[in-house]
């Protein structure tokens, strides 16, 4: 049985010099060839460099490059893996602080929240400031505040479309 192929992009927002090539191998290990990354300086953290690669892989290659990278010091990164036939998307977010964050993604790359964790948010329904904290964290906001600097700092960085038409 062959799995589905699927696309996405791992941005790579924070890492020291010295990790680079570490995180060059563990990517290339998960996608069965050897890369090599463009890596330009972090402008939202002097020293620390950023770079992003689209992949092609099976499904499933999303978690797999999250888990082959992480828990290294000063490392913030995401990976995103778009859905394939009878497959959700998914968006992994990391820092240093906060670990990994996971969520489900639909066609358009939005966050899907399972009834379960709505309806624990609507448990606390009078207090407005819990079901917030509650929906926050189901939407990992904490990552997203932690990571916005470094990908607005990354908004200038050369980009390489790799999709072929036709």
């Amino acid at each position: 049985m062959t799995s589905a192929l699927t696309r996405g992009v791992l941005f790579v927002h924070s890492a020291p010099r010295a990790l680079c090539p570490h995180i060059e191998w563990a990517t290339g290990s998960v996608l069965g060839s050897r890369v090599s990354f463009d890596w330009t300086p972090q402008p939202a953290s002097p020293g620390l460099f950023r770079t992003e690669h689209s992949w092609v892989g099976p499904s499933g290659t999303g978690a797999r490059l999250t888990s082959s990278i992480r828990g290294w010091t000063h490392l913030r990164y995401e990976v995103s893996e778009e859905p394939s036939l009878g497959v959700d998307g998914g968006r992994w977010s990391h820092t240093p602080e906060l670990g990994i964050f996971h969520a489900v993604t639909d066609a358009h790359g939005n966050a899907v929240v399972p009834e379960d964790r709505i309806r624990a948010a609507m448990a606390h329904m009078p207090d407005v400031q819990r079901v917030q904290q509650d929906l926050d964290l189901a939407l990992g906001q904490a990552w997203d505040d932690e990571l916005e600097p470094f990908r607005y700092a990354g908004a200038g960085a050369p980009v390489r479309w790799l999709h072929r038409v036709g």
